[in-house]
């Protein structure tokens, strides 16, 4: 088959997770070509297989891949829109179910919830709110506020209300289409952790090279 003056166009993702043991071609993102058959031959090579033992995550290079497909098409032309260096991470799927999944994510939603309450108590406690609440009743009434005023009352729904709009979600819906300020930051320690795996890998020469 001829592949000459054929463009192959490759979108490489730089995170990948996968169930399988065995990586192709097309498991690393997106690819598009004008000839099909090519496209589809591609989309099959295979990259690597997980063995039993081996580190379950791998960093592959963009110039694997390339020469991977050269070896099929030597004069089919790669270009590649994507990522250069790609994280690809073996999934057991059963090893996250079961009742310990559950135990897990209890302890976490109660690690969120009380550590939050402690955190709004300190904060709370260091800056006298009481106290603060208690000479602006008397300085607006006239007169010392006798118990709770509607100031706490305010107060308290202000920060639920603050609480629900910051985190853009009341039960399991969103407010909005626009991501938290947590999903951003999430999106951003995820993207700087991928970026440290794989320099250090390639620190180390475990990248998945060219030979």
């Amino acid at each position: 088959m001829s592949a000459n003056n054929v463009t192959l166009y490759l979108k490489a993702e730089q995170n990948i997770e996968l169930q399988s043991e065995d990586v192709y071609i097309k498991d690393i993102g997106k690819i598009t070509c004008t000839d099909e058959n090519i496209m589809a031959k591609v989309k099959t090579i295979k990259l690597h297989h997980f063995k039993e033992g081996e580190p379950q995550r791998q960093v592959i290079s963009i110039l694997k891949v390339i020469e991977e497909i050269n070896r099929i098409y030597p004069n089919i032309t790669v270009e590649n829109l994507g990522e250069a260096d790609m994280l690809i991470e073996h999934i057991d799927v059963n090893r996250h179910k079961g009742l310990g999944q559950w135990i897990k994510l209890v302890f976490v939603a109660a690690i969120s919830f009380f550590g939050t309450a402690f955190t709004i108590m300190a904060f709370h406690n260091d800056i006298s709110i009481n106290k603060i609440f208690s000479q602006v009743y008397e300085q607006v009434m006239g007169y010392p506020a006798d118990g709770y005023s509607i100031l706490e009352f305010s107060y308290s729904i202000g920060l639920a209300v603050g609480i629900i709009l910051f985190f853009n979600h009341i039960g399991g819906r969103r407010i909005t289409k626009d991501p938290t300020p947590i999903e951003v930051e999430m999106r951003v320690y995820e993207a700087d952790v991928n970026k440290a795996l794989i320099e250090t890998a390639d620190r180390e020469g475990k990248t998945i090279d060219v030979s």
